[in-house]
């Protein structure tokens, strides 16, 4: 039974329907066949209205909903002869990214990404999507290990945001994202980032500082969680509500749209009509098109083209006004 969200419930009615419909009409000899074709016909046109017209807070539950792809089902479908990497040779080995070496369309490449889990055991043992330091020292030492011997890197973000724990503030967490940032800013290697769930705050900029940058239909990318912004902006002596989540990531322009728009990210990869979930094999087949249609590009950049060419798009993101004193 498929997970619908709160402004889907009349797409979840009709879909209940026509499976109930399957099941009587299933080897006997009453004949639906029409009424099940007219109500599939009536379901995709409602989904393609409610799909049309999402808004920032209904875009963002789709970034987050529980049956939508991580980092290793997309590894799972897209990249052959796989082989983990553990630990950071330091502390420890976090299960909230994973990484290591493997080929997308016979091209070898190093695979890093966050991944959040799915079912309660699994998500408590990866934290849920949000890294230590750990994390990220390993995520850095796949990439030096892809520097060292000349093959590009994709990563797969998504995550609420890097932990914020006592532990790893005590292990150095604004350390080991900032290291990130600066060493992903000067490898003399491709580097392809996709958002496809949630990006959220530094625990995904840590992992983002890419020559492409790309953002799955409905992801999401943000200094804060719409969550976050509304309880620092608005809570004061009453509880915060559903209201202002959705008016806060309405004023976080947290879309791929808005941040195509500023010319943030590079493009944005289409998901197929109700979000990727309900497609995985679709939406991992636009994801590889975009890698390769980058690599294609990146590839033929000298080591040096490339951090060049790097650093002035990182330049380019935002703007300013200059008066004269």
């Amino acid at each position: 039974m498929s997970y619908f969200l709160d402004f889907e419930k009349q797409l979840e009615e009709l879909e209940t329907k026509i499976e109930e419909l399957k099941r009587i009409s299933d080897g006997k000899e009453i004949d639906i066949t029409s009424e099940i074709k007219r109500l599939e016909k009536k379901a995709k046109e409602l989904r393609s209205e409610i799909f049309s017209s999402l808004t920032p807070w209904q875009k963002t539950l789709i970034a987050r909903h529980p049956e939508r792809p991580y980092t290793l089902d997309y590894i799972n479908l897209i990249v052959e002869d796989f082989i983990e990497f553990h630990g950071d040779r330091r502390f420890a080995d976090d299960p909230a990214i994973v990484g290591g070496i493997g080929k997308i369309s016979g091209i070898p490449m190093v695979i890093i990404g966050h991944q959040k889990g799915r079912g309660t055991k699994e998500r408590i043992y990866r934290n849920f999507g949000q890294p230590n330091p750990e994390g990220y020292r390993k995520a850095l030492r796949l990439m030096k290990l892809a520097e060292r011997f000349k093959k590009p890197v994709v990563t797969f973000i998504d995550t609420p945001g890097a932990y914020p724990g006592i532990g790893a503030e005590e292990r150095g967490q604004a350390e080991a994202i900032s290291t990130n940032l600066m060493e992903m800013a000067r490898l003399k290697i491709p580097i392809v980032s996709i958002v496809i769930g949630e990006g959220g705050s530094g625990g995904a900029l840590a992992l983002s500082v890419a020559d492409r940058l790309y953002m799955l239909e409905h992801a999401i990318y943000s200094v804060i969680s719409p969550e976050g912004c509304a309880a620092i902006l608005w809570k004061k002596n009453s509880e915060i509500n559903v209201d202002d989540f959705a008016r806060a990531a309405e004023a976080l322009k947290l879309t791929a749209q808005d941040l195509k728009a500023f010319k943030i990210i590079d493009d944005i990869i289409p998901e197929p009509l109700g979000g990727a979930h309900r497609d995985i094999e679709a939406t991992a087949k636009r994801i590889v098109e975009s890698i390769l249609k980058s690599l294609e590009t990146l590839q033929s950049k000298s080591p040096a083209k490339l951090v060049e060419d790097r650093y002035k798009r990182l330049k380019k993101i935002g703007s300013f006004t200059q008066t004269a004193p």
